[in-house]
Parts: structure tokens; sequence; C-alpha cells
């Protein structure tokens, strides 16, 4: 992998670090080298009962969510993946993705007894974490297709089929929640983390990752001007993402605090555009936006594979698509937690930082002439 760019922001008071952008192959290309579920029903757990991305936060319905995917259509999309003979040969970013998401929960130095994998898929998080770190963990997704492809991990796990969108889990249940991959299909994502941060614990951690940013922007690009010149006009085909910007106020809003956010800019490497189209279709990734445009002529999607290899191409004859990786991570307040000072009770000023730090030059220097 080339680590191409890195550095660290504060936006609306997250801590936001922009990590590198990671070249991935193309299984095609080069074998990579990356780092039978059933529902359970536990009494003790459950309770009765590009329009533009910043779009996202609006509301069109009763609820307070707009209505932006078909959940019916993304269920069909999962389950028809997740039963391909060779699904397992597209899993490759997300088994990426879910191996840095254990990275971050190895990172919280404590054991949780009880988590909960929100659209956990076939558990790409799961195989990655051990029993010293999790003891026992509850997998939740809305195909029961990828339930069953569930991966063989060492603690002992529990799969509930049930939308992200309605979590059917009582308050203060999980000490842990995580998501990979999953959240960007929720209509409704303000109350998706609400409900998160209802089933936490006190002191709770979420460890969550969804595509958001500019992501497939060469093949939304490539698309569109195809249609422009073909067809007049252009539909929207790649699904609206979530910016980055837009986060830390979403996890404040549903009450989280000691927010980071990470993203990891992920590119893999193609033949050419159709293989990126195959590859997002045996993810279970296709759009299913209720205002997609269901089918796209042939003279269009060959002017957009032109379009794609003129100006996004490589030397060697292959394309790039971008993957905008965005890592969340919030608490649930307790009274243990580290607390800000409160306003006006610092003793030393940003001011005087320079003179202390000038005055240590000079004690250093004296010293050094002294000897």
């Amino acid at each position: 992998m080339n680590n191409l760019m890195s550095g660290v922001c504060v936006c609306h008071g997250v801590f936001l670090r922009v990590t590198a952008r990671f070249i991935i192959p193309h299984r095609n290309f080069t074998n990579l080298s990356l780092t039978s579920g059933r529902r359970v029903h536990s009494p003790s757990l459950t309770q009765p009962g590009r329009k533009e991305r910043n779009e996202r936060n609006m509301s069109s319905r009763p609820g307070g969510a707009m209505n932006v995917f078909n959940r019916n259509m993304k269920r069909k999309q999962k389950k028809w993946a997740a039963t391909l003979p060779d699904s397992d040969k597209y899993d490759y970013l997300r088994d990426e993705v879910g191996s840095r998401v254990a990275d971050r929960i190895y990172d919280i130095a404590r054991t949780f007894p009880l988590a909960l994998d929100v659209g956990c898929g076939k558990s790409h998080i799961a195989e990655h974490l051990s029993k010293d770190v999790v003891e026992r963990l509850f997998l939740t997704d809305i195909s029961d297709a990828s339930l069953r492809q569930k991966r063989q991990s060492e603690m002992p796990t529990h799969c509930v089929m049930a939308d992200e969108e309605f979590l059917p889990f009582q308050e203060n249940t999980f000490d842990l929640v995580v998501s990979s991959l999953s959240l960007h299909w929720i209509n409704d994502l303000p109350g998706a983390l609400r409900q998160i941060h209802h089933v936490l614990k006190p002191d709770g951690v979420f460890v969550g990752t969804m595509v958001g940013g500019e992501t497939l922007y060469e093949l939304r690009c490539s698309l569109q001007l195809a249609e422009l010149e073909r067809e007049g006009g252009f539909a929207p085909h790649i699904s609206p993402y979530t910016a980055v910007t837009d986060l830390g106020n979403l996890l404040g809003q549903a009450g989280f605090n000691m927010l980071t956010v990470d993203v990891d800019e992920i590119q893999v490497h193609y033949p050419g555009m159709f293989e990126v189209m195959i590859d997002l279709q045996g993810m279970g990734e296709s759009n299913c936006a209720w205002n997609r445009k269901a089918l796209l002529h042939r003279d269009t999607i060959l002017a957009a594979a032109a379009i794609y290899k003129e100006m996004y191409g490589n030397e060697d004859g292959s394309v790039p698509a971008t993957f905008d990786i965005l890592f969340l991570i919030g608490w649930k307040p307790h009274e243990s937690q580290a607390k800000p000072a409160k306003r006006g009770s610092a003793t030393v000023s940003f001011a005087d930082l320079s003179k202390i730090s000038r005055t240590q030059t000079g004690n250093k220097t004296d010293k050094s002439s002294t000897s």
C-alpha cells in the first residue's frame, strides 16, 4: 500500500484525522493480501413491540427522516449478493475495513462483556476480534442470507435478523456497538445514531464506519458526462453520501461525547469501468435510491467507459475507484469520564508559551557554553 498523504485538522469541535490514501490492486491483477447464521430471540435483550449529500439531514416524511432509499430493494440486493456461488471474492473491501474497525477497538484498553454489530453482513469485524476484547457478540442484519454465512470467530455470537433503522433491544444493554459499511444506506441516519446511543450502557462506546465524502467520484463523473453527451441530461446513478463535516454534528445531536472522526481514502484498481460496476453489484452495493434510473442505454455505458479510462486511467490500462471510508467513535456520557475544565480556570495563557519556550532555549544555551 502506498501512503500518499496525511494531515490533521479540527472541524466543528470534533477531532478529525485525515489519514493516508491506500492503493489496493484489483483481485484480477494480484491476489489480495489484506490485513450458517440463525435467528435468535432473547427475552432479556429484545423489547416489545446526490440529490445533494447534505439533504440526508432534511425531512420529507413523518418521523423526521428523508425517504431516500428503498430498504426492501437493499435487502434483496444484499440477499442476492450473499447467495452468489463466488460471493467471497467480492468481500475484499469489507474485510479490509472490518480489520481497521477491529484495530480501533483494540486501541481501547478494556474488555467488553456484551457487544452488538449493526448491519454485520458476514461478520467482517468479528473475525478480527478475540474473546479477550469482546466476550459475547450479537450480530444483526436485514439479510438472513448474509447471517447464514457469518465468519468464524473466537467469541460466542448470536444472530438477529433486524433492520438497522429499528434496533429491537432495550436501553442500556450493550457495552460496545460496532457497524461497518452499513449506515450509508440508512434513511434516518440521525435516528439510527440515537437508537445506537439508546442501547449502549453509560460509558459504552460506538465504533462505526460508513462510505461517504467523494466516494466513486470517478464513476459518477463519467456517467454524468456520458449521459449529457448522448442523452442531453443525466440522472443520479450513485447513492448520495454523507459529508464528513456533518458527522460530528450528527453524533453530538444523538448524545455522544468524546467524538473522533477518521477518514481513510482507499483506492482499488480495476481493469475497466465494467469491472467496477460488477464488483459493486457483487458487494450488494448497487444504488437503491428511489429516484435512481433503472436502465442505462448501451451507447451511454460505452461512452462512460471510454470517458472513465481517458480521464482517470493509469498507464498500465487499469482504472481507479476511490472509496472515502469514514470512521466514527463516540462515547455515551458517564460521570466517570473526564470533563473539560471550566472556562476561565486556566493558570497559564497561550501567549506565555512562547516566553517559556524562549527561556528553556536560553537555559540550554547557557549550560552548553559553560561546559
